[in-house]
C-alpha cells in the first residue's frame, strides 16, 4: 500500500508495521494450525484400509498352464511373508538400515524428522533430504500414495488448495507437491498405526504386522517383490533359512531397497553390491546386533553367485505363448485386455503344457547350436520357431517364436513371433497337400506310377517358361508315387499339380486348416506361396488326426474370484474329415520315414523307438529349412519346425530341412514321450505298417496309363 494509502486509513508507518506483523503471525498461526490439524486431528479422506488389514497386496493375473503351473505372472510377483517367518537376521538388517526406532515411534520418527528439517534447501528446487521416512511411511507411500507419488515431479499443482498453488510461485510445483504428499504420508502414517493397534490389540503386535507388509510389499528389482521372492530369486534359498551367520545374505537384501538398479546383487553390480553391504553390516554392528568378529566375518565373504530362481519360466520358454494368449485376450474376450491381467482381475487357463513348453525350447536352442557348429560365423543370428499342436482338437501344448537369446538380448512376449507372425515359404513341406488333392481328384494311389521327368512351368509373362530340378540334380524316370513322394521329387509334384489343376490344390490346402490366400502359380506346389508356421502345422495336425480344428492357446478365462468368462467369439467346431485321401496321405507321411530313399528315413532307426509321419522342407537357395511330422491320429501330437535367418539369407549349401530341422523335431520327440509328457506314442494301423513293407519287399509293376 502506498504512504498515502496509510494515511488515508489514518494509520502511521509503526502502527501500519505492526498491522502488518499482526498479520503474518495471525496468517503464520493459522497455517501451523490448519497443518497441526490436518497431521494430527484431520481422519477424514482416508484410504480403504481392510485390503492392507487383510494382507491383500495388489495381486498378480497369471498364465497358466494346463496343470496350473504358472507361465507368466503379470502385476507384481511377490510371495506374503508372516512376521514369524522374517529371521532375525533380516529384522536387524532392516531395521538398522531403514528404522532404528520402528519399534518405539507411533508412525513418525521426530528425531529423524529434525535432522531432515535441517537439511531442507528452500527455493524452486526444493526437497526433502534422503532417509527421513519410516517404514510406516514408506508403506502408507507406496500402498496409499502411489499416484500422488508419481504425479508429483510434473508442472501442475496437485493441491485443490488456493495455499498450496500461492506458494507454488515462490517454490515450484514440484516442491510444493512434495511437500503435500510429505504431510498427507505423516498423517496417514499416524492414523494407520493407530488403527493397526486398534486392530491388532497392542502396539508390539501392530508394529510387527507393519514389518511384515513391509518385507513382503517392498519391491526389490528384477520384477520381484518383497524379501522372499528376491531370497529365492538372487540367493536360489528360501527366506526362512536365513540364519545369523548369513548375515552378509540379509544385508545383501536390505541394501537393495534403497535403488534396486544400483543395487541388485548381478555380476554388473558387484562392487557397488558390496560397498552397499559392509555399509549396512556396520550399521547392524552400529546397533549390537552383530559382534565384532561376526562384523568381520561378513564382510570377508564373497558376494553369492546370482540365480534366477524365482524368475519363471516365462522369462526364457514362453514368450511366445504369452503374446498368443495376450493377442487371443483381445480378439476372443471383447471388452478385456492387459490391464485386466496386469491388475489381478483375470487368470487365464492355457492349453499349453510348461514341461512340453521347454523341451520345445531347449530342442530348438540344440539345433541352433549344431547349425553353429557347421557356421561359426552365424551364431547367434540364425532363428527358428516350434510350434507343438495336440492332435485331437488343435491345442496349442508349446509354441516358441524365437532363440531365447537373440543379438545380445533375453526374449521377451512382446518380441517377433516366428510362429505366428512370420509368413515364409514352406518348400516341400507343401507337397502333401498337392498329393492330398491329387488323391481326391485324380486317379491316383500309392501304387500309381509318376513320372520324374523333364518338366517347366510358365516363369513371368511373354510365353516364358522355367525349367524344375530335383535336389540331386537328376531324373530318375518312371517310379511308384510313394516313392516320389517319400523321395521328395520336385519334378513329379509340379507335373501332379498340373494333371489336376493349381485350383483344387488351393481348395485341398484350405480344407485342412490353412487360411493365407495361395499363389494359383504352379511354382505353389513346390511351396513358392508364403504362409505361418502355425497354418502349415494345422495343415499336418489335420491330416494325421482326420479332425479338421482351429488351432487354440486360451482353455478358460476367471475373474478374481473364480467366476469363468465366456469367451465373445468362440472357435469353431472341430470336423472329422470322413475322406479316403486321408489315409492315403497318412501313409504316404509314414513312408518318408520308413522308406530307406525317404527324406526322414533317419527317424527309423533303434536309436529313435517312436512311430512318426512327417515330411522335409526346403526353400529355394536353402532359406529355410523346416521339418513337420505327427505321431497316428488323435491321441498323437503335431510339431512343426522351421531354421532360417530373419533376413532371409541363405543358411549354406546342402543345410536342407532333414539336415538342420529334423534333429530339433528328433529331440522334442525323444524328450516328451521318454519323459511321458503327452501320453504313450500312438501305433500306426497294423494293415498302413503292412503296406508300407509289402511295397519295401519289391514295389508292384508299373501301371503308367493314368488317365
Amino acid at each position: 500500500m502506498t504512504p498515502q494509502g496509510r494515511f488515508a486509513l489514518g494509520l502511521t508507518t509503526a502502527q501500519w508495521r505492526d498491522a502488518v506483523g499482526l498479520g503474518a503471525a495471525c496468517l503464520l498461526a493459522s497455517l501451523v494450525f490448519s497443518l497441526i490439524h490436518s497431521v494430527f486431528i484431520d481422519r477424514s479422506r482416508v484410504p480403504d484400509l481392510e485390503p492392507f488389514m487383510q494382507f491383500e497386496f495388489p495381486i498378480v493375473g497369471p498364465i497358466l498352464d494346463r496343470h496350473g503351473a504358472p507361465l507368466m505372472e503379470f502385476g507384481e510377483r511377490r510371495w506374503i511373508t508372516p512376521y514369524a517367518d522374517i529371521p532375525p537376521v533380516v529384522q536387524a538388517a532392516v531395521l538398522a538400515t531403514e528404522d532404528k526406532r520402528f519399534f518405539s515411534h507411533r508412525g513418525v520418527d521426530y528425531l529423524s524428522l529434525v535432522r531432515v528439517a535441517s537439511k531442507v534447501r528452500l527455493g524452486r528446487d526444493w526437497g526433502f533430504a534422503q532417509g527421513g521416512s519410516t517404514i510406516t511411511q514408506q508403506l502408507v507411500r507406496g500402498v496409499f500414495l502411489t499416484e500422488r507419488t508419481a504425479g508429483e515431479r510434473g508442472s501442475e499443482v496437485l493441491s485443490e488448495g488456493v495455499l498450496a498453488h500461492v506458494v507454488s510461485w515462490a517454490l515450484g510445483a514440484p516442491s510444493v507437491n512434495r511437500l503435500v504428499r510429505k504431510g498427507e504420508e505423516i498423517r496417514l502414517a499416524l492414523w494407520l498405526e493407530q488403527e493397526m493397534v486398534r486392530r491388532f490389540g497392542s502396539r508390539r503386535r501392530a508394529k510387527e504386522e507393519l514389518l511384515a507388509r513391509y518385507v513382503s510389499f517392498v519391491y526389490m528389482g528384477r520384477g520381484q517383490h518383497g524379501f522372499a521372492r528376491a531370497s529365492e530369486y538372487y540367493f536360489g534359498r528360501p527366506l526362512t533359512t536365513l540364519g545369523m551367520t548369513d548375515a552378509d545374505l540379509a544385508a545383501t537384501l536390505a541394501g537393495v531397497m534403497k535403488a534396486p538398479r544400483d543395487y541388485a546383487p548381478t555380476p554388473a553390480n558387484a562392487e557397488a553390491v558390496r560397498r552397499r553391504r559392509d555399509q549396512i553390516l556396520a550399521l547392524m554392528a552400529e546397533s549390537g546386533s552383530l559382534s565384532a568378529e561376526a562384523l568381520a566375518d561378513a564382510r570377508a565373504r564373497p558376494l553369492p553367485e546370482a540365480t534366477d530362481g524365482g524368475a519363471g519360466p516365462a522369462s526364457q520358454y514362453a514368450s511366445a505363448v504369452v503374446q498368443h494368449v495376450l493377442d487371443d485376450i483381445t480378439q476372443r474376450y471383447q471388452g478385456r485386455s492387459v490391464e485386466d491381467l496386469a491388475l489381478g482381475r483375470l487368470a487365464v487357463h492355457t492349453t499349453v503344457d510348461a514341461r512340453v513348453q521347454r523341451a520345445a525350447a531347449d530342442a530348438l536352442e540344440h539345433g541352433l547350436r549344431l547349425y553353429e557348429a557347421r557356421h561359426p560365423a552365424s551364431a547367434g543370428q540364425v532363428q527358428g520357431a516350434i510350434v507343438v499342436l495336440q492332435n485331437r482338437d488343435g491345442a496349442v501344448l508349446a509354441e516358441t517364436g524365437g532363440r531365447q537369446v537373440y543379438l545380445g538380448r533375453q526374449t521377451a512376449y512382446s518380441d517377433f513371433n516366428r510362429v505366428r507372425e512370420a509368413r515364409r515359404q514352406p518348400g516341400s513341406a507343401m507337397k502333401p497337400l498337392v498329393y492330398l488333392a491329387a488323391f481326391r481328384h485324380g486317379p491316383f494311389t500309392l501304387d500309381t506310377w509318376v513320372p520324374d521327368e523333364p518338366i517347366s512351368v510358365p516363369d513371368g509373362g511373354q510365353g516364358a517358361r522355367k525349367s524344375i530340378a530335383n535336389y540331386d540334380g537328376q531324373f530318375k524316370g518312371w517310379m511308384p508315387l510313394r516313392r516320389a513322394f517319400a523321395e521328395s521329387r520336385n519334378t513329379v509334384a509340379v507335373w501332379i499339380a498340373q494333371q489336376i489343376g493349381m485350383e483344387r490344390v488351393r481348395r485341398a490346402a484350405h480344407s485342412v486348416g490353412v487360411e493365407t490366400e495361395l499363389h494359383a502359380y504352379a511354382s505353389t506346389a513346390l511351396g513358392a506361396s508364403e504362409m505361418h508356421l502355425l497354418e502349415l502345422a494345422t495343415a499336418y495336425r489335420t491330416l494325421a488326426s482326420g479332425i479338421l480344428a482351429q488351432p487354440f492357446i486360451v482353455r478358460r478365462v476367471v475373474t478374481r474370484v473364480g467366476d469363468e468368462i465366456p469367451p465373445t467369439t468362440p472357435p469353431r467346431r472341430a470336423v472329422v474329415v470322413a475322406d479316403p485321401a486321408m489315409t492315403l496321405i497318412q501313409e504316404a507321411l509314414r513312408g518318408v520315414v520308413r522308406m530307406p530313399t525317404g527324406t526322414a528315413h533317419s527317424l527309423a532307426s533303434r536309436r529313435f523307438p517312436i512311430a512318426v509321419m512327417g515330411k522335409t522342407g526346403t526353400t529355394n537357395g536353402f532359406r529355410d529349412a523346416l521339418f513337420v511330422g505327427s505321431t497316428y491320429g488323435p491321441d498323437g501330437i503335431t510339431v512343426a519346425v522351421r531354421i532360417g535367418f530373419d533376413d532371409n539369407r541363405t543358411l549354406g549349401s546342402r543345410e536342407t530341412g532333414g539336415r538342420v530341422a529334423l534333429p530339433v523335431f528328433e529331440t522334442l520327440m525323444r524328450e516328451v514321450y521318454a519323459r511321458d509328457l503327452v501320453g504313450p506314442a500312438p501305433v500306426f494301423p497294423p494293415q498302413m505298417e503292412r503296406r508300407i513293407s509289402a511295397y519295401l519287399r519289391g514295389p508292384p509293376m508299373p501301371v503308367i496309363d493314368i488317365r
